[in-house]
């Protein structure tokens, strides 16, 4: 619900969440996976950061070629997942 220029009214769920409007996400271009970190003042005053999270964590890694695997012998080597 728009209330005056740039800013939007959401509710907080009974669980404590918060949606974000649509032309908000898409202007400030959240998606999903994007981290928001909340900061309060010492007037009570509320901010919100957006982290963007675009990349994985092994992006920067080049791949490696190991050949050709073999499940039922490396659970033997290794042992089974638990």
């Amino acid at each position: 619900m728009a209330t005056d220029e740039g800013s939007e009214e959401t509710k907080v769920s009974d669980r404590g969440m918060v949606t974000i409007p649509a032309d908000l996400r898409r202007r400030l271009d959240i998606e999903p996976g994007d981290k928001l970190r909340w900061t309060t003042g010492t007037d009570g005053e509320l901010s919100v950061e957006i982290i963007h999270q675009r990349e994985g964590v092994f992006d920067d890694f080049e791949p490696v070629d190991v050949g050709e695997t073999n499940a039922v012998e490396a659970e033997r080597e290794f042992g089974a997942e638990e």
